[in-house]
């Protein structure tokens, strides 16, 4: 679903985006990873809070 007014960019037109992640205690650009890291980062589960409440509020009400 595309508006009148939205901006289309060629793939030649797109600038790279850095992903920097905490590791051990600091910041860390993702492409400077080694192989070992970046397969332990492509494991990683999101955190959500509202799942996390909700699995707390259930515990609660029993």
């Amino acid at each position: 679903m595309t508006k009148e007014n939205d901006i289309q960019l060629s793939n030649e037109e797109r600038q790279p985006c850095e992903v920097w992640t905490r590791v051990m205690g600091y910041f860390r650009p993702v492409s400077e990873f080694n192989i070992g890291k970046k397969s332990e980062y492509a494991e990683r589960q999101c955190f959500s809070e509202k799942k996390a409440t909700e699995k707390c509020m259930d515990v609660a009400a029993e």
